[in-house]
């Protein structure tokens, strides 16, 4: 028998011990590689296995107006979710649910059986606070109940079409709901809880808790109180007129802030599933495209003022009641023309014949630099989805008639906040703004502005002096021409009417035509423009200056007081008929005694407050013209 030396033995064992060695270190390095570095991704995955999520929605950012007021808020409105694996008497749970949700009692035995980790049943999705707490007190395990919240609208059909609205997840579909959907919907958080393979909970195992994130608040440039005013004028003429639509439109011009816009016919935001979808899908001031009629003359006589082609009050024009241009006979809406007039009255009496003269002195290249230069033909970059170009005429297109129609606002295709935007150009100075409606993006949890806009000023059209000319010439068409019916006694108004025949199949519809005003005070400072349109009104003449205007002149009115805008003592006088009201001055009648009022010969009503002897304080306020008759409020020290 061979014998093996001890030499060869200590080899052998060396050799085993090394192999030994180099096993156990691979079985370490992979130990220690399996505990410090896949240690935690492995927990995650086992904690993951055992986990069942249970959803929280953030709370969707708020919509503001420019003073903090609410107009999108967010109502709680909690929902249920089922774990089948923890259903202990599923055919009981389901019948005890769905009596509480009004539902089907199969439809919830099915959800409660599916092999599923967790459900989320349709019928309890989004359910009132109530049913919550009723579904709550069933005490069902596996039964859970999730914050969740739906969107709200406080003043229903008011701004709708700007808001737009949510579905059912929360998401944005339309207008400012769907064009800041990203930074108005915050991020989800979840209530994590552990179960074993059976899906009952695990007792040691506390429950994880991943806060949602809230929206980022929305403030806007809206003034509520402009769109209450706005509103409730939409609402009267739509029962007075029975029209096809309304438009509206109030802007700041000095800066392209939106104060407040809507239209008709409108829709509640909660409830657009019931209206049809060319509705709700349509923002009217910033979509329709029409012709805009004789509002559009003030591009025309900004243009030709800046070119110095015209003297308003030195030049002069005769009016015959049509002018002949290429062969085609353009007419006066006034039978037998006007006669002779200032280029002031033209533009009081809006003349059409005297606006094809002014179209003419600037040529058909300066004409349409000026109307590009004041924006029309292009989108004004409004941040609201859906915003129309209106249509121009190509260059080589225009002739002789089309300057001419052009040149008094019949041929071309523009939209309401076009229209706004350049006639606030008009009057601002000459600077024309993008108009925006979005003013600032605020943190709710630290009130931080995080998104602020500034006014955006495009490109300057006109000078200074042009706008104070254009202002002057349209606060008298305000005072003694077409205007009249928008006229506001204490306040310097300017406006245009505008009446234009609706196109079908390449003809004018007779007797039917959209009518508008568009208006700014105070005329020495512009602080706010309205635009309003008013389509196919019924019962009435269809005439801007006769329907718009006066809807025009009340919504001003009272914005202005809104606004602070304090009385003007100066202003042109009105032309005035037989119907108009007589107006007074009301007089200064502070410091006077009892004795003093009564040898006053006053046309007012005196309604005294106060145990006093002396006049201290009086409503109105002295200069400011009133009707015959009205109330002046004194209050005696």
């Amino acid at each position: 028998m061979k014998r093996v030396s001890a030499v060869t033995v200590r080899k052998r064992l060396s050799f085993f011990l090394f192999i030994g060695i180099i096993v156990f270190l691979i079985i370490d390095i992979r130990l220690g590689y399996v505990q410090f570095v896949l240690g935690n991704s492995l927990t995650d995955k086992a904690r993951d296995s055992w986990s069942r999520n249970i959803p929280f929605e953030p709370e969707r950012g708020l919509i503001l107006d420019r003073n903090n007021v609410p107009i999108a808020e967010n109502k709680s409105a909690p929902t249920v979710y089922i774990v089948p694996r923890q259903i202990e008497d599923p055919a009981r749970s389901a019948e005890m649910l769905a009596n509480v949700l009004d539902v089907p009692v199969d439809k919830v035995y099915k959800r409660m059986t599916a092999n599923s980790s967790i459900e989320r049943l349709p019928e309890g999705r989004k359910i009132s606070y109530e049913k919550a707490r009723d579904v709550r007190a069933l005490n069902i395990k596996g039964v859970y109940i999730a914050e969740d919240s739906k969107r709200h609208y406080p003043f229903g059909r008011y701004l709708s079409h700007v808001l737009g609205f949510t579905g059912i997840d929360n998401q944005g579909l339309m207008g400012l709901e769907l064009y800041y959907d990203e930074e108005l919907q915050g991020k989800k958080g979840s209530v994590q809880f552990f179960s074993d393979a059976k899906g009952r909970r695990m007792p040691d195992m506390s429950d994880d808790f991943d806060p949602p994130v809230d929206g980022f608040n929305l403030r806007l440039t809206i003034d509520t109180k402009i769109q209450t005013i706005m509103e409730r004028e939409l609402d009267n003429a739509e029962v007075q007129y029975k029209p096809d639509g309304i438009v509206a439109l109030a802007m700041d011009p000095n800066n392209g802030e939106i104060l407040a816009m809507s239209s008709r016919p409108t829709f509640n935001p909660s409830e657009y599933r019931d209206v049809p979808q060319e509705i709700y899908n349509r923002n009217l001031p910033i979509w329709s495209t029409y012709e805009p009629g004789s509002t559009f003359k003030i591009i025309t006589l900004a243009a030709a003022l800046e070119e110095k082609k015209v003297d308003l009050e030195h030049g002069q024009f005769f009016d015959s009641g049509s002018v002949k241009v290429g062969g085609a006979k353009l007419r006066c809406w006034k039978k037998g023309g006007h006669g002779s007039q200032t280029f002031l009255e033209v533009v009081q009496n809006s003349c059409n014949p005297g606006f094809v003269e002014l179209g003419d002195r600037l040529g058909k290249e300066k004409l349409f630099k000026y109307i590009r230069d004041f924006g029309f033909g292009a989108k004004t970059g409004i941040d609201l989805a859906g915003e129309g170009t209106g249509i121009l005429f190509h260059m080589d297109q225009v002739g002789p008639v089309e300057q001419a129609t052009t040149a008094f606002g019949q041929g071309v295709s523009v939209t309401p906040i076009q229209q706004v935007a350049a006639v606030a150009a008009a009057v601002n100075g000459g600077t024309l703004y993008q108009p925006y409606i979005a003013k600032e993006l605020v943190d709710p949890a630290t009130d931080e502005v995080v998104m602020r806009k500034s006014p955006v000023a495009k490109r300057r059209v006109i000078s200074e002096n042009t706008s104070k000319q254009v202002r002057h010439a349209l606060e008298s068409v305000v005072a003694q021409g077409t205007g009249r019916n928008a006229f506001i006694e204490s306040f310097r108004v300017g406006g245009k009417t505008g009446t234009a025949q609706k196109a079908k199949d390449g003809r004018y519809l007779e007797n039917n035509h959209i009518v508008s005003f568009i208006g700014f005070a105070p005329a020495d400072d512009p602080q706010i423009v309205v635009y309003l349109a008013v389509d196919n009104p019924k019962g009435t003449i269809q005439f801007g200056g006769t329907v718009a205007a006066p809807i025009v002149g009340k919504i001003m009115e009272d914005s202005l007081r809104s606004l602070d805008v304090k009385p003007r003592k100066k202003q042109i006088e009105k032309k005035t008929t037989w119907l108009d009201p007589k107006m007074v001055t009301v007089p200064d009648l502070k410091g006077m005694t009892k004795k003093e009022l009564l040898q006053q010969m006053l046309n007012l009503k005196l309604e005294v407050s106060g145990d006093g002897t002396t006049v201290i304080q009086q409503a109105p306020d002295p200069g400011v013209k009133v009707e015959e008759g009205s109330v002046v409020r004194i209050y005696m020290k």
